[in-house]
């Protein structure tokens, strides 16, 4: 009786385990596989840029972390207990709004060449990455936490994305 009971419990632990390497695979693969179709260009490296925006090289590994946070973020979200169905329901609505933004700033940016249309979208991507961390924060502090890297990167790249505008109006 013990074993079987152990063993419910093992395999119960294996799929969730299994959940969340599927979320974090989901997260990262949708999110680099934007960045492979639409990233930067001739037309991007012609364009006027501060003396603070960061060599390239750094964007690959930044963004790689704050997917797999994102994904662990939203696995937390998706298996937390003692939460209403419209309370997680609303959080996950967010994440979705705020994970779409985040894929259509690249092909808006790099695709269409439209820092000002980006910087349009960055800014409602801003917006609901804070509302996703604050809905978050009511189920689990810890997947809200996961979050804060992110929104800080998006207040940079939404500073960046305005600066680079300006420099090329």
């Amino acid at each position: 009786m013990i074993s079987s009971d152990s063993s419910h419990v093992n395999r119960r632990q294996s799929y969730d385990y299994l959940k969340l390497l599927g979320w974090v695979v989901l997260v990262l693969g949708l999110g680099s596989g934007i960045g492979i179709f639409f990233g930067p260009d001739e037309w991007f490296g012609l364009l006027q840029k501060p003396t603070w925006n960061p060599p390239g090289w750094v964007f690959g590994p930044v963004w790689t972390l704050l997917y797999v946070m994102m994904g662990i973020s939203v696995w937390l979200i998706s298996r937390a207990p003692d939460t209403t169905r419209a309370t997680l329901n609303y959080a996950m609505r967010l994440f979705w709004l705020q994970f779409m933004l985040n894929l259509a700033w690249t092909p808006i940016f790099f695709g269409l060449h439209s820092p000002l249309l980006a910087f349009i979208v960055i800014c409602m991507l801003w917006i609901a990455v804070l509302l996703t961390v604050s809905a978050f924060s009511k189920i689990s502090i810890k997947a809200a936490y996961l979050l804060v890297p992110y929104l800080v990167w998006i207040s940079f790249a939404l500073v960046l994305n305005g600066t680079i505008w300006l420099l090329n109006k």
